[in-house]
């Protein structure tokens, strides 16, 4: 069985989804998970991007030149069968501790320079190549205005709730690139 994804705090967590590198709750979408251990949140709207934590900003999609995660946790398949079997095993004999998230960086190209944001994987243990390259075809689509973050909160008020398997989570990413 695949580990949960979750967003990864020592915080309570928001309930939401994870998809891709993008955790949607009931009112924002986050790049990276939510928590209360993460330096800075990147959260993205119809109309902006906005990053909170000790440097807050914020710009309008109109004024964003390109939008990036670097760092994120990628596992081959092979890889992810191991560590779903390791897991597994752990857990059956009870000395499973779950690693701290791992960090990842957002990096934002705008009118007025470079910045970069830390934030938290959402995954429970590393994303699939293929949701990180999906992921980045939906962000550039937000920078170049073809298609909204509004579409991914549309999409999880409707959803069921619950975790998806990392198929489940390249499906829909290849539905909102589809549907921009």
């Amino acid at each position: 069985m695949e580990p949960s994804p979750t967003p990864a705090s020592t915080g309570p967590r928001k309930p939401g989804h994870m998809v891709g590198l993008f955790w949607i709750d009931a009112e924002h979408v986050h790049l990276g998970a939510p928590g209360a251990t993460a330096e800075s949140t990147v959260l993205l709207t119809a109309g902006s991007l906005r990053v909170t934590g000790s440097e807050p900003r914020q710009w309008p999609w109109s004024e964003v030149a390109a939008l990036e995660v670097t760092g994120a946790p990628v596992r081959s398949t092979g890889g992810r069968w191991a560590g779903r079997a390791a897991s597994v095993a752990a857990a059956a004999l009870d000395v499973w501790v779950p690693d701290s998230p791992a960090e990842m960086t957002v990096v934002i190209t705008a009118g007025d320079g470079r910045f970069e944001a830390s934030v938290l994987s959402g995954a429970a243990t590393a994303y699939s190549r293929r949701e990180v390259d999906l992921s980045h075809a939906l962000l550039d689509r937000f920078v170049r205005g073809t298609s909204s973050p509004a579409a991914l909160l549309d999409w999880s008020r409707a959803a069921e709730p619950g975790a998806l398997r990392s198929r489940a989570r390249e499906a829909v990413l290849e539905g909102w690139l589809a549907d921009g």
